[in-house]
């Protein structure tokens, strides 16, 4: 899935990352830690919101390389947590395909994991997943 490509003399390493509906596709650059989601920077992407950007500086943080970056998203589907949470996975996994010896410590972190929980489908006759009509005895 992860692959190292050289564009235009620049190299980067591109991956991706999946949760519940929203998947990541993350180019990984050397740069000065701009992260871009979608051609916006993450800040006006994301809103300002704190929590967010600092859950997408989760793996810089665990292996002390802040700031040394550049990163480029594609992400679709799903909403902010789940965009951010397939973000912070393809760009783990991208670090990873850069230098082998970054993974105990990012798997220490738990940064590698993919979280394959999915929205379950209804199924007929219910009303949902598994809701169903009240049962009446008389």
């Amino acid at each position: 899935m992860a692959n190292t490509t050289s564009a235009k003399s620049n190299r980067y390493s591109y991956s991706l990352g999946r949760r519940k509906s929203a998947t990541a596709r993350v180019r990984l650059l050397s740069g000065n830690g701009e992260i871009t989601v979608n051609g916006k920077p993450a800040s006006e992407y994301f809103g300002n919101s704190k929590y967010l950007l600092n859950k997408l500086n989760d793996p810089f943080i665990a292996i002390d390389v802040v700031g040394k970056h550049n990163v480029s998203v594609k992400v679709s589907g799903g909403g902010h947590d789940g965009q951010v949470e397939a973000i912070r996975l393809g760009i783990a996994r991208a670090l990873v395909q850069q230098n082998e010896e970054l993974k105990a410590t990012l798997k220490r972190a738990d940064l590698l994991g993919r979280d394959s929980r999915e929205k379950e489908r209804k199924k007929f006759g219910l009303k949902g997943a598994r809701k169903q009509r009240q049962f009446t005895k008389r």
